[in-house]
């Protein structure tokens, strides 16, 4: 069996649509459709997602919703319409929306909470239409609520985990089907009742905790590559060969790091029930696309990919004889987790060390208290923040074969004139992070390509 999760783009419109209950009955395999919201339909499209936060900012702001929700009714009206399903889906989701925007809290109440009521929305009528679309083809379809299935979520709104018990129940729960199951993505309920969200791009997640739920034999990730291409084609359009095979952990590193072909989270679940996934093309469905798997036979001195993101704050403690201080770097961590802020990265000197977060979750307010507390607390010589931060991942497991790969790198971006502020190895060799300026991000991946991929 086969668990398939489509994505905005391939979502879309009604042609898209089309397109996907074309790929999914060509294959009796594939029972489980996990989908998205519709995505954008052109490059100056807006995805229902965005269109339901404007939604759910003009509740919260007191203002009349009128406007933003006809936008949001739109987008499944034209779909509806083009492929003949009736006008009761679209007054159905006109009244969900209504019915969720009636919920919006009063008296600064729980504004997060509400908003992935809204998202969620997204979503949730969009599986509704898609099968209503399948029966519409005369094929046994029926829509499954992430709420009666058992998919149970914990944590922040829009941060959400699941909660481990789910998988025993979302198991039982498709034990005994029939036909196609069209699933929502991005979303489920916390023990409360409450809908809470996984991260942006949280669908790939869906999809990998109900393959690892069924224990089907692959993971099918449908949207709009070819494959998993080693850099990202916009900051390098020479690019035109994609990656055939790749292990999890290069998904992970690379996903992490700003491939956005498939969201970093999804690896795990996949991992721990040894599900394949096969990144493939809505738009040209004969492509076979990129397999992530266990382990693969790899070539010494080989790099898999390169990526680099944005968006992150490097805080930069000194302290003379740092290293002679019992609890020091313990003490640091702990001001950043009573505060609730999570780190990414901590490289350290002998007298000196970094803690990279991201930006979004490390705001002004938050980075002064923070900042307050390391001065009073740890009593250090300097602390220096540094913001428009970006990291650059080299990934690869063939790198850890061969010597040499770290100075080709670093010599490489020595060549473009690109300053180098961190370096760190993960002790399991498959990869590298460099840390460098926001301003430099493109021109590092692309010096990058050229000293692994050049020739």
């Amino acid at each position: 069996m086969k668990v398939c999760k489509f994505g905005g783009s391939s979502l879309a419109d009604a042609g898209q649509l089309t397109k996907v209950i074309d790929i999914v009955l060509a294959d009796p395999q594939r029972r489980i459709v996990v989908v998205s919201a519709p995505g954008k339909r052109n490059k100056n499209d807006t995805k229902v997602t965005d269109l339901l936060i404007a939604l759910a900012k003009c509740a919260l702001d007191g203002k009349n919703t009128a406007s933003a929700l006809d936008a949001v009714v739109a987008r499944y009206a034209e779909i509806a319409k083009s492929l003949d399903l009736g006008d009761e889906i679209v007054q159905s989701i006109r009244d969900d929306l209504q019915a969720r925007l009636a919920q919006v809290p009063k008296d600064g109440g729980d504004a997060g909470g509400f908003m992935d009521l809204l998202k969620a929305a997204g979503e949730d009528n969009n599986a509704k239409l898609v099968t209503i679309a399948f029966q519409k083809r005369g094929k046994k379809a029926r829509y499954a609520s992430p709420k009666e299935t058992g998919m149970v979520l914990e944590g922040e709104s829009g941060n959400a985990t699941l909660d481990p018990e789910s998988y025993k129940k979302l198991s039982r729960a498709f034990a005994d089907f029939a036909g196609i199951v069209v699933y929502p993505g991005f979303f489920g309920y916390r023990a409360d009742g409450s809908v809470a969200t996984f991260p942006r791009g949280g669908s790939d997640i869906t999809g990998s905790i109900l393959a690892a739920a069924v224990r089907a034999d692959v993971y099918e990730n449908f949207t709009d590559v070819d494959s998993v291409y080693p850099v990202d084609p916009r900051l390098v359009p020479e690019v035109k060969t994609g990656i055939d095979t790749m292990t999890y952990r290069e998904m992970r590193e690379l996903s992490y790091a700003g491939f956005g072909v498939f969201n970093d989270e999804a690896i795990f679940p996949a991992v721990q029930a040894r599900i394949p996934i096969n990144v493939r093309n809505t738009n040209h469905p004969s492509e076979p696309g990129t397999m992530i798997v266990q382990t693969r036979r790899v070539m010494p001195g080989t790099v898999t990919g390169i990526a680099a993101a944005n968006g992150f704050t490097n805080i930069i403690i000194d302290k003379y004889l740092m290293n002679r201080q019992i609890g020091f770097t313990r003490k640091l961590l702990s001001i950043f987790e009573e505060e609730g802020v999570s780190y990414e990265h901590s490289p350290s000197g002998i007298d000196s060390i970094s803690v990279i977060v991201r930006s979004e979750r490390f705001d002004p307010a938050l980075e002064k208290r923070t900042v307050a507390r390391i001065k009073r607390e740890l009593n250090p010589d300097s602390v220096i923040v540094s913001h428009d931060y970006a990291i650059v991942m080299v990934v690869g497991e063939g790198m850890c074969y061969s010597a040499g790969m770290l100075a080709r790198a670093t010599t490489a971006l020595a060549r473009a004139g690109i300053n180098i502020s961190m370096v760190n190895q993960g002790a399991s060799e498959v990869s590298f992070m460099l840390g460098i300026r926001s301003a430099d991000h493109d021109r590092a991946v692309r010096a990058l390509y050229e000293a692994f991929f050049g020739e």
